[in-house]
């Protein structure tokens, strides 16, 4: 059974609060319970957050430009910005919290300066931005890392991805790719599915999945039932808190469901055969029909193409197998309609 690697994005959900991203990050790692079938299913496999540096990310006339909404938490748009912002401190306490949960860790890094979160931990992903795949002199330091990086298409076409995947493979090989539409929410009608399994077939060498932005959870799911091996999604404690991507999120009882039908699919989905299950055997021999008589026969009397015809259960001689029966000898007597099983037939 292939598993597949369920990201977490925290991203600004925490809303500046270490505290709330550590809830997020319990929700994240909590194992879901099957309960038709008594199944524990494991949880998430990882949670992201997202390091900014925002001298390097944002025009002066852009920190200072006023920004009052509902989700503003500062009267200019660095000032907000500033307010999301966890230390280092708090991004090295949200790390050992999650791996105490058995989750991986990812970070986002917006700017070279990030790197130097790396001093305090390392990282089992990095992950790069939808709007930074074109920004060349950054995938270059985070490729220098060396750590194994995940890319989003969000906003890039086949050249930009291509340039990107040139950059990063003079360093290592160890590249996932994510399908990805920045729309939010993303219209059904631009989801595209089918960029999954083009990506499969363009780019053998890496892994590929999904990052969705879509409302509710089936998109996820059917991506990996076209063989996303990656899936991502924001996730939140509340949609209803203040933030502009809380609506856009999965809360707790959606990230369960989420995780819950895309374990299940892991299983459902099964070997490249025909298949029968081991528990079918017995509605096989319930359903199934067997050669029965459609006559009274009589001890001695031999029987023929004439005498017989299909009826349930299956636990007696196939039609294939009617050969086996014609021309042999009843060893007692057979009512009519009534299945002939070996022991009925003399040697």
């Amino acid at each position: 059974m292939n598993e597949t690697y369920l990201i977490g994005e925290i991203g600004q959900n925490h809303n500046g609060s270490v505290d709330i991203a550590k809830l997020i990050v319990d929700a994240a790692s909590r194992e879901v319970e099957e309960q038709l079938f008594g199944l524990t299913l494991k949880g998430m496999d990882a949670v992201k957050l997202t390091k900014r540096d925002l001298k390097y990310e944002l025009s002066d006339s852009q920190m200072r430009r006023p920004y009052d909404t509902p989700n503003s938490f500062g009267n200019t748009y660095g000032a907000h910005r500033e307010v999301l912002e966890l230390s280092d401190q708090e991004h090295l306490e949200d790390y050992k919290y999650a791996t105490s949960l058995g989750l991986d860790f990812l970070e986002t890094f917006r700017a070279p300066s990030c790197t130097s979160l790396l001093k305090h931990f390392s990282l089992d992903y990095l992950y790069v931005a939808l709007r930074d795949l074109t920004n060349l002199p950054l995938l270059e330091v985070l490729a220098e890392t060396k750590l194994p990086i995940i890319i989003s298409t969000g906003m890039a076409g086949e050249k930009e991805l291509d340039q990107a995947l040139e950059v990063i493979s003079k360093q290592h090989d160890q590249i996932s790719i994510l399908h990805c539409v920045s729309e939010y929410p993303t219209h059904p009608q631009n989801v595209n599915l089918k960029t999954i399994t083009y990506l499969l077939k363009k780019y053998p060498n890496y892994g590929v999945g999904y990052s969705d932005h879509t409302v509710g959870i089936s998109v996820p799911v059917a991506a990996v039932a076209m063989g996303a091996t990656i899936i991502e999604k924001h996730i939140t404690l509340d949609r209803r808190m203040k933030g502009t991507d809380q609506r856009g999120s999965l809360g707790p009882d959606g990230l369960n469901r989420m995780v819950r039908d895309i374990r299940l699919l892991e299983m459902e989905l099964g070997e490249e055969k025909i298949f029968i299950a081991d528990g079918v055997q017995l509605a096989k021999e319930k359903l199934e029909r067997s050669v029965a008589t459609n006559r009274n026969l009589s001890a001695g009397e031999t029987i023929t193409a004439q005498d017989i015809h299909l009826l349930s259960p299956g636990d007696g001689f196939k039609w294939s197998e009617k050969s086996s029966v014609i021309g042999r000898r009843a060893t007692t007597e057979i009512p009519a309609n009534e299945v002939i099983y070996p022991k009925d037939l003399q040697s």
